[in-house]
């Protein structure tokens, strides 16, 4: 797996000249103007940490931010972005230093999070990290969008998925190519 960081528009692959994915690249690491867009181009999946921000214009896509960019369970919204907004490319956005990775390790302090903010008795929110962490906890980011994209063009083969990787150190977008 490479993380190709996309400095120039000559560094986007062909399959995506003429496409949202190559839009999106160039709104958010190229500069490219901002365009009025009447319609969604594409949907994106990115995680929902607050440390992402993406430049592009009102109503470019459909977002969905989940934990990781995990759409498992969201698939009926991907399905309306597809079937009803009538995306035809999904944008899937990892980024580095994501908390979804190695959730474990984060499982103290999120049941004393869940006590002192939400009010929750320490059995309630063990109960709740230990049903849920499972299904959201990844190894690695990047691995993890390639293989949500992978099952997502299983799901939906009439749809362009792409993997792509954010920086928070930067704001740039990467293309991962497996």
């Amino acid at each position: 797996m490479k993380i190709v960081k996309i400095t120039d528009a000559s560094q986007i692959p062909s399959e995506y000249t003429d496409t949202p994915i190559a839009e999106l690249i160039e709104y958010q690491n190229l500069g490219k103007e901002l365009h009025t867009c009447h319609s969604a181009r594409l949907l994106i999946g990115m995680c929902m940490d607050n440390r992402k921000q993406l430049r592009i214009p009102e109503n470019f896509a459909y977002i969905l931010r989940t934990g990781g960019a995990n759409l498992r369970n969201s698939e009926f919204k991907v399905s309306y972005a597809i079937a009803i907004g009538e995306a035809k490319h999904i944008a899937l956005i990892a980024h580095n230093n994501c908390g979804m990775v190695n959730l474990a390790s984060k499982k103290a302090q999120f049941i004393q999070g869940l006590c002192k903010n939400a009010g929750w008795s320490r059995e309630r929110a063990e109960e709740h990290f230990m049903n849920y962490a499972p299904m959201f906890e990844i190894d690695n980011e990047a691995e993890f969008v390639v293989a949500e994209a992978k099952r997502l063009v299983d799901k939906y083969p009439g749809i362009m998925v792409v993997p792509l990787y954010y920086s928070l150190d930067d704001n740039l977008l990467s293309l991962i190519l497996d």
